[in-house]
């Protein structure tokens, strides 16, 4: 008979093993990106019923968030899992080496869909071993969209969904099991749209102003600025979108993503304004115009250091 509470924990995830695995796989199988992980949120939501929580749906008008709570009374425990996929990452499960189902297909590459059946297994598991000691206590799993790239966790919070909650937990899946430091680097994602002037490229080229021509230099200014920022700090970007593909057509529009990291949120707010300054420059240098918008937005990660050695010791 289990002896103290890490046996207990121990016997009864031994006990739920099995259907959170077929989870996993069932998520693997699924690869359902940004904010449209209607099927994954279903089977999370239907394994928490099945384990006795009151569930709650669309948490902060996201339709794939997903809140199950068990327990009444003290602490408010809350484990955070995830289950979205990455676009061109499809993989065959069990092979170490680059082999996609489909070329250019979804893929859990990061793991996703073992971060989300994973904390699922610990809610019930921590639940029930609760329960089985008398112990008061409330455990929820919060299922959080859009993890790459959509920041629903920040949707949640401005939403007050973790408003009472005292301790949050989170898990990734890793090469090594530990607690990890607490660094995540705060980022910012942003569309710069430049808007120029088509023209034909060999009989008027004077009348052109090419947004494609401002693209190529807010990248090259962007890589510049590279020297002279934290070396903490990371600068990504892609052409979304280069206008056109006719070589002949002095391009009117185009549209560069960038994802800006820093190691604080006030670091980062100055990058992005230095990042804007060299599109600005750009615009200016091509006579065209520019539109910038945030697509996404997270804060740097604030470590629980007491929390953090709590864990340590008992792994």
């Amino acid at each position: 008979m289990p002896t103290s509470v890490t046996d207990l924990l121990d016997a009864r995830i031994n006990e739920l093993q099995a259907a959170f695995c077929a989870l996993s796989d069932r998520v693997w199988d699924t690869t359902e990106t940004n904010y449209l992980e209607y099927q994954s949120v279903a089977a999370h939501k239907a394994l928490l019923e099945q384990q006795g929580f009151r569930v709650e749906t669309g948490l902060a008008g996201l339709p794939t968030a997903v809140m199950g709570e068990a327990g009444d009374g003290g602490p408010v425990i809350a484990i955070l899992g995830e289950f979205d996929a990455l676009p061109g990452l499809s993989q065959q499960a069990g092979v170490a080496m680059p082999r996609p189902e489909s070329n250019g297909g979804n893929g859990h590459g990061c793991g996703h869909n073992l971060l989300g059946a994973g904390s699922l297994l610990a809610a019930p598991a921590v639940k029930d071993t609760l329960a089985a000691l008398g112990i008061k206590g409330r455990i929820r799993y919060y299922g959080c969209p859009a993890e790459e790239g959509g920041s629903s966790k920040g949707f949640m919070v401005r939403a007050g969904v973790f408003d009472d909650v005292d301790i949050a937990i989170s898990w990734h899946p890793a090469a090594f099991t530990g607690v990890n430091n607490p660094i995540s680097l705060a980022c910012n994602e942003l569309n710069f749209h430049f808007s120029g002037r088509a023209a034909h490229a060999a009989a008027s080229p004077h009348l052109g102003r090419s947004s494609l021509d401002a693209v190529e230099l807010m990248n090259v200014g962007v890589n510049y600025l590279r020297e002279h920022m934290p070396s903490t700090a990371r600068i990504h970007y892609a052409v979304t979108d280069t206008g056109g593909h006719s070589p002949n057509v002095v391009q009117a529009k185009a549209t560069v993503r960038y994802l800006i990291r820093s190691r604080t949120l006030p670091d980062l707010l100055a990058l992005v304004e230095r990042v804007k300054n060299v599109a600005r420059g750009a615009a200016l240098m091509t006579e065209t115009t520019l539109r910038h918008e945030v697509l996404s937005g997270d804060a740097n990660l604030v470590g629980n250091t007491p929390l953090e050695q709590l864990m340590h010791r008992h792994i």
